[in-house]
């Protein structure tokens, strides 16, 4: 019974963090950085528990579940939080003394942690039932060199034996579990989190469709008076003056126009599409415009390729992603565009630039209304674009790094 309530607490350890990250971390803290800080802080937390009150089966068989943490910790977090755990296994180990289990423990980590950041960008890019296969995979690798390098400091026994295999069993399936838990919570966090963004698209477009035709006319009123002051006789300043004022209308109108276009459900009917074509099209608008820059578009598209989709929204959206790539280099660069096929069904178009590049946070923020890295950005461009390839039921990621370029892939579902 005593070691029944010993595996109920470290379970009660793992629950924890998890907790707490969801109940009062995911909600207030934003930056991607910061989280990763506090969840290694509270993995940390759950490893000094488990350490603290192991499951005991004998005077001389402790065992405790660090490796559940320290798996978290490093296939969610990355290669630091994964370093920081690993150190805090050791000292604390160290803390109760130098004997075979300490050099144990310092083995088994040096064997387990490189495999486990070997996986972890593989995790990372997986779906649930993956992520769930991965962990469970790396829990045995763990317990197994951890048997089998205990069973090389010390003889083997049956008694050993048998506590190790009933805590492989126990790691193997709380990890499985504590695996599909953290996905499940982490799914339905995300689902709230669309619904409340719904909800503010419902607002945005309420307030576009009642305000924008109040908010144009005068502005046209007043564009075309502009237009008419604009004597040839006036002095130059005063000319300058004039167009600079109708720049700033034309470019509040393109603002409005933005809003009408993420706030108002599209009425375009979707059709079957060769997106190659399209992507062709999309280039050779964009030429004109790439002249002013001194950039150069490199292209390898793979033609065949065939979707379901709006051709005027997805060349609206494509537009969008190149102007951005284009105006990231104001020194001049090449543009690489490909489209290409891939093995599940999807069709990929990659637009890579040698522009300025973002920050994981800059990234994370990509797609928010108002939130653009050009001085009169608003940034509805990239959420339009967002909204326009989910719509189709596609997906875009970016990658990128600062001042080496972006890269945006775009994936569409592909039909024959």
């Amino acid at each position: 019974m005593d070691i029944i309530k010993d595996f109920l607490l470290q379970l009660t350890f793992m629950v924890i963090p998890i907790f707490i990250y969801f109940t009062f971390i995911t909600e207030r803290i934003k930056s991607g950085k910061n989280r990763n800080v506090i969840m290694s802080i509270l993995w940390g937390i759950s490893i000094f528990l488990c350490m603290s009150f192991p499951v005991n089966f004998s005077q001389n068989a402790h065992l405790d579940l660090r490796i559940i943490p320290l798996l978290f910790g490093t296939l969610y977090g990355g290669f630091w939080p994964g370093v920081f755990l690993t150190a805090l296994i050791i000292l604390y180990r160290l803390y109760f003394g130098i004997s075979i289990g300490f050099y144990n423990t310092i083995l088994v980590l040096l064997l387990s942690l490189p495999v486990i950041l070997y996986f972890q960008k593989s995790f990372a890019n997986s779906k649930k039932d993956k992520r769930g296969k991965i962990a469970v995979g790396l829990s045995f690798y763990y317990c197994f060199i951890g048997l089998t390098i205990f069973g090389v400091l010390r003889e083997f026994s049956i008694d050993y034996l048998k506590v190790q295999i009933i805590h492989l069993i126990f790691v193997l399936v709380v990890t499985w579990f504590f695996t599909m838990l953290y996905e499940m919570i982490k799914e339905i966090h995300q689902l709230r989190s669309e619904v409340q963004d719904s909800e503010k698209l419902r607002v945005i477009s309420e307030l576009t469709s009642v305000f924008a035709h109040e908010i144009r006319n005068p502005m046209q009123v007043t564009r075309g008076f502009l237009q008419l002051l604009n004597d040839p006789d006036l002095p130059n300043e005063k000319k300058e003056y004039i167009q600079i004022s109708i720049e700033e209308l034309d470019r509040a109108n393109g603002i409005i126009n933005d809003f009408l276009s993420f706030g108002k459900p599209s009425i375009y009917y979707n059709e079957k599409i060769e997106v190659g074509y399209q992507l062709e099209r999309v280039i050779n608008i964009i030429q004109s415009y790439t002249i002013n820059y001194k950039i150069e578009i490199k292209t390898d598209i793979l033609y065949n390729c065939w979707t379901y989709a709006n051709p005027q929204k997805l060349n609206q959206s494509l537009i969008n992603i190149l102007k951005n790539a284009i105006e990231s280099m104001p020194n001049g660069g090449i543009v690489w565009i490909t489209c290409t096929s891939t093995d599940d069904e999807y069709i990929k178009i990659k637009i890579k630039d040698q522009g300025i590049g973002m920050t994981k946070n800059e990234i994370d923020r990509l797609g928010y209304p108002f939130y653009s890295l050009k001085e009169k950005g608003t940034g509805l461009g990239m959420m339009v674009s967002f909204q326009i390839i989910h719509s189709f039921n596609g997906k875009i990621k970016v990658n990128s790094e600062k001042g080496i370029g972006t890269e945006v892939i775009i994936l569409l579902p592909q039909i024959t």
